[in-house]
């Protein structure tokens, strides 16, 4: 059995998991926000099952869980980690008896310097540190949960598992701008690519589900939630992506805009006296769907296509033309597909966005079943006919069970 606590820590807040690896079993999860307010929150839920056998995926599906919440202030992580620890005492499950035997970092930016799961150093806490200024609001967070983690369990091993780590195998041709390549080379200017860690998983899956050899497929995966990127994967390599420098580019998400024309920066600039602060929040949490309806969660926007609401109607259809848009170019790139999965919020829960996504592209070979696809069942489910040339999957992510098992692939 090996047990890994999984940390996915920002700046005020960290979740945790403790994974049984081996069955893909959580025995806990949990959530410490609010850190340095006047008033924070910890919820703990302990779980008293296992994993159900016909969950291809490895997603866990649990019988029974109980949760318990508290509300004091947490001054810190290192204080946040110390109540952590306490829920696992009070709560259960036992840390002696159910010891981890390692911990696993969610790291946002690996830059080029990381392209595999990486064994914590002082060394690396200082990579992750400079790092910073090319994910300002994620990996300064990773590092005080790393910092504090490693003070809680001095004894294990830590290991950081970037997000932009699985695009590494990008060419240049998918990661580079066409601006100066000096500046670029000088500023690290690239494409870099995002939520890897659950492209890998879910890539992975459908080729466990299938039966066929991940070497041998090629796929496309959509991880549509609040934050949303699709990526090409050939025999199991990433080979192009939504996402850039940032989390900004690609899709339309819930408060991003995705691929605008960089011009649009400087025509608001000079037209409506925008400074950069003003842009940098228009473009990350005040535009996509919030933007275009002023809804940020697709249900709502859904349902505001149910009352013949315009705004969420045209919302929707600005979302499905990029969704398609991007389809297409990696089809295109691959030069078809065998594979096109669907997973994270959106993605597994919208039978309207799987079937907006992919109505235009029989051409290709894809053909969905539209019973298939309002099945709302669990695990890993086909949703094109029988008779489709490409399989299309709804494929439930797991990217805590994903980064415990690299943690233990770098530590065992």
């Amino acid at each position: 059995m090996s047990v890994v606590l999984v940390i996915n820590s920002g700046s005020s807040s960290f979740k945790y998991q403790l994974i049984d690896t081996d069955s893909g079993a959580p025995y806990a999860s949990g959530l410490v926000e609010r850190i340095g307010q006047p008033t924070g929150r910890v919820k703990h839920t302990v779980y008293f099952a296992g994993p159900d056998a016909s969950d291809a995926g490895g997603a866990a599906v649990t019988a029974t869980e109980a949760t318990t919440e508290r509300e004091l202030p947490i001054a810190d992580h290192t204080a946040g980690f110390q109540l952590m620890l306490d829920a696992f005492a009070q709560d259960g499950p036992s840390l002696q008896a159910h010891a981890p035997v390692a911990v696993g970092h969610r790291v946002v930016h690996g830059g080029a310097r990381f392209f595999e799961p990486t064994l914590i150093t002082p060394l690396v806490e200082i990579n992750i540190d400079e790092l910073s200024v090319l994910a300002p609001l994620h990996n300064p967070g990773a590092l005080q949960g790393i910092r504090a983690a490693r003070a809680a369990f001095g004894d294990l091993p830590h290991v950081a598992v970037f997000d932009t780590a699985f695009h590494q195998t990008m060419p240049p041709a998918s990661y580079t701008y066409a601006i100066d390549a000096g500046l670029a080379e000088t500023h690290r200017v690239r494409r870099y690519g995002f939520h890897g860690t659950s492209h890998k998983f879910v890539s992975e899956a459908a080729a466990t589900h299938l039966g066929r050899p991940l070497a041998d497929l090629r796929q496309i995966v959509f991880h549509l939630g609040n934050g949303a990127s699709v990526t090409a994967i050939d025999g199991g390599r990433s080979v192009d992506t939504s996402m850039g420098l940032t989390p900004l580019e690609g899709l339309v998400m819930g408060t991003r805009s995705g691929d605008v024309d960089p011009a649009v920066i400087f025509h608001l600039a000079r037209r409506a006296e925008m400074s950069i602060p003003e842009l940098d929040d228009l473009l990350n949490k005040r535009s996509g769907l919030l933007g275009l309806s002023g809804m940020s969660d697709m249900r709502d926007v859904e349902d505001g296509v149910e009352r013949g609401d315009a705004a969420a109607t045209l919302a929707f259809e600005v979302y499905l033309h990029r969704l398609r848009a991007y389809a297409g170019s990696y089809l295109a790139e691959l030069g078809g597909a065998d594979v096109i999965s669907f997973t994270a919020g959106v993605g597994e829960n919208s039978s309207r966005v799987r079937a907006g996504a992919l109505a235009t592209l029989g051409f290709a070979g894809i053909e969905i079943d539209p019973d298939r696809n309002a099945d709302r069942g669990r695990g890993i489910r086909r949703i094109s006919t029988d008779n489709s040339r490409v399989t299309v999957l709804v494929v439930p992510t797991n990217e805590e069970l994903e980064i415990a098992r690299q943690t233990v692939g770098v530590t065992s």
